[in-house]
């Protein structure tokens, strides 16, 4: 039930030349403040770290006037700003060189190819994707920081929490988070797919090193904006489709996987907790999915693009297994805990690993994510939070609790390869076993 896309390029803006206080959003919710004269806030200079590997933050924009400022001020500690602007017909490009960006006047080329555009101008060691209603936290900003000083051996790609704001509500399970986005990445080693016509996010091949601290989305500020936002996705998702629009995939697409996502999404993920606007995101997204395939359906797709997608697949499910073998581990209790982090203690240096459980072993040597609980829901969204960075190849139970709930899990979070006894099988022997099936599938 996991949806790997990523939310495509930001919105036009209505041609104002300034941002208004809203949009740069507060403090409070982690956001640098609005950018002076010279592009750079006091708070972003403060919290540079001295020697550390450069970083360019590239941007892609048209008609942003009105939400450019408030990203400008967040990325303001990059060592260079790249805006590639596709025909602005407002004050965009000049707010951006105001700022000290560098702008790139391109015609529009498509969401991926644009972005290839903007990596293709950047001259730093690492680049950092943001959109133009986006913004780094203050906590994000650091995080980054303290990476860029020190980035951890064989890991090429970040990824940044994503804290989307809707109809002026700050949503969490509705929407998702941690909504995963790969944006930061080592130049020269990633680029985006051009033949997606949208939700061209990036693919990984290896370890993703995942922040804490969010990147905020100022998603929609009222339901016509929200809807036009819908519409457009949705339009652009349905050029993607190769699958034959049967009468049964028809009325499993229009109709009844979006009821079952709403349904999903509120008791599983857990978005009641987001209230009425949580609901409204959730039936939106619902609702954009029968779009699709109505319009997949009916011939009406002028933009033509390849997802990636196997045909009888659904559009939203891309799943990738390239690059390291990933491996992770669901323990629940403090005994089966520390005996998956032994089991997974002697993995080489560039594995991609991860513990998932509600008792966190101290002194760890892997990445842990706390599943806040030891049901099957917790654990789904533990796992559904990890394969947003990645997918998993296999998922290795430890303990009586975790060896019922895994194999009930969807396929999607539990891997497909058969199951794993970890008393029979070493991490390596594991590892091994998935780099053969995959030599033998190719």
């Amino acid at each position: 039930m996991t949806d790997t896309r990523d939310s495509g390029a930001s919105r036009g803006g209505t041609g104002a030349s300034t941002a208004r206080p809203s949009l740069l959003l507060t403090n409070q919710e982690g956001i640098i403040g609005a950018v002076d004269g010279t592009g750079v806030t006091s708070e972003a200079a403060a919290a540079r770290v001295g020697d550390r590997a450069s970083v360019s933050a590239c941007i892609i924009a048209r008609d942003e006037a009105e939400m450019l400022p408030g990203c400008l001020a967040s990325v303001a500690f990059c060592d260079e700003v790249i805006v590639v602007d596709s025909g602005s017909a407002d004050a965009t490009p000049l707010l951006a060189e105001r700022a000290g960006a560098r702008v790139v006047h391109q015609p529009w080329l498509g969401f991926a190819r644009q972005r290839n555009v903007a990596i293709d101008h950047a001259r730093s060691d690492w680049i950092l994707e943001v959109d133009a209603d986006e913004r780094i936290g203050e906590a994000l900003h650091t995080e980054i920081e303290r990476f860029l000083a020190n980035p951890p051996a064989g890991v090429d790609l970040a990824a940044l929490p994503c804290r989307e704001h809707f109809l002026g509500h700050r949503l969490g399970p509705a929407a998702k988070y941690p909504l995963y986005r790969h944006r930061m990445f080592r130049r020269g080693t990633y680029r985006h797919d051009e033949n997606r016509t949208v939700h061209e996010g990036l693919t990984p091949a290896g370890r993703v090193h995942p922040f804490g601290g969010d990147l905020h989305h100022v998603l929609a500020r009222d339901l016509g904006e929200a809807l036009g936002d819908m519409w457009s996705y949705a339009r652009l998702e349905a050029g993607q489709m190769t699958t034959a629009a049967s009468a049964g995939r028809l009325l499993a697409g229009v109709l009844l996987r979006p009821l079952a996502k709403v349904v999903w999404r509120l008791v599983v993920d857990g978005g009641w907790r987001d209230g009425w606007a949580g609901l409204v995101k959730i039936v939106l997204d619902a609702g954009g999915d029968s779009i699709v395939w109505i319009r997949h359906a009916t011939g009406r797709t002028r933009e033509r693009g390849d997802s990636g997608v196997a045909p009888g697949v659904h559009f939203g499910s891309r799943v990738d297994h390239r690059g390291t073998p990933r491996v992770v581990a669901v323990a629940l209790g403090a005994r089966a805990a520390r005996e998956a982090a032994d089991w997974l203690a002697p993995a080489p240096a560039d594995a991609d690993i991860a513990l998932v459980t509600d008792a966190a072993p101290r002194g760890a040597a892997v990445r842990v994510r706390d599943a806040g609980g030891a049901g099957p829901l917790a654990i789904t969204r533990a796992l559904d939070a990890e394969a947003q960075l990645r997918t998993a190849d296999a998922v290795v139970p430890f303990g009586r609790r975790a060896r019922r709930i895994v194999p009930r899990l969807p396929e999607a979070l539990r891997s497909t390869a058969p199951p794993i006894d970890p008393s029979r099988a070493s991490l390596a022997a594991v590892i091994a076993h998935i780099a053969a099936s995959r030599e033998m599938a190719a």
